[in-house]
């Protein structure tokens, strides 16, 4: 999903720089909301396996291969704002450290991994726990639900933006239909990462889960009530 130095137009790269810019500085203030003492060292946590993870390409066929992209993961672990900011993070160091990802395409990257997988991700996540039953052992299930449905979602955007900017001879139709046939595929491994990820951590420490934060305050309530 790295997006290379000039596969999109000047214009469409400072948008998107534009656009980055400004989530990162919303993120900043929303993840004031989010984050406590408590909390906080889980974002470093996050961040850091991201970055980890990203490094890992696993083969889905046809030479092509994928890694995580941590949106649903980081979202449901610490919340959209402070997901944004870890994402930011990881790319940023990727860019300018590692040449993963081009420089001039940071700002696409971003947008596409830090803001798009993250969103998506998130409002898929919190609309099925609201229609469905509010169950510590769904939590996982969903993770994994909304981690598939963000990597498709990032490669459709970035369809769009080569569809506006790109510099490539291809056609849109085209390169629409090999990213979301490639991208679902990758969206499984997403999904099991995150589900296996999410799972655990919900297994051990639900309350430091900020998608299920709403079901560990009631599991502790009901143990305060149960009689000594």
């Amino acid at each position: 999903m790295h997006v290379p130095d000039g596969f999109l137009d000047a214009p469409t790269s400072v948008a998107t720089g534009v656009v980055a810019a400004a989530a990162v500085g919303v993120a900043l203030k929303g993840a004031r909301r989010e984050l406590d003492d408590r909390t906080a060292p889980m974002a470093g946590l996050v961040a850091t396996f991201i970055f980890a993870g990203q490094m890992i390409n696993f083969p889905v066929g046809a030479g092509t291969s994928g890694h995580l992209l941590g949106g649903a993961l980081a979202a449901i672990l610490v919340g959209p704002f402070t997901a944004c900011l870890c994402l930011s993070a990881v790319l940023i160091v990727q860019a300018l450290l590692m040449a993963d990802g081009g420089v001039t395409a940071l700002g696409t990257n971003i947008t596409l991994m830090a803001v798009v997988a993250v969103v998506a991700s998130w409002a898929v996540f919190h609309g099925l726990r609201r229609v469905l039953p509010s169950r510590p052992g769904l939590v996982a299930p969903l993770a994994g639900v909304a981690a598939f449905l963000s990597v498709p979602a990032a490669a459709a955007v970035f369809t769009l933006l080569f569809g506006i900017g790109g510099v490539a001879p291809v056609d849109t139709g085209d390169v629409l239909t090999a990213m979301l046939g490639w991208h679902t595929v990758i969206g499984v491994g997403e999904a099991v990462i995150t589900a296996l990820v999410v799972g655990a951590v919900m297994t051990t420490r639900p309350d430091l889960v900020h998608g299920a934060r709403d079901l560990a305050a009631a599991t502790e309530l009901e143990i305060r009530k149960v009689p000594a």
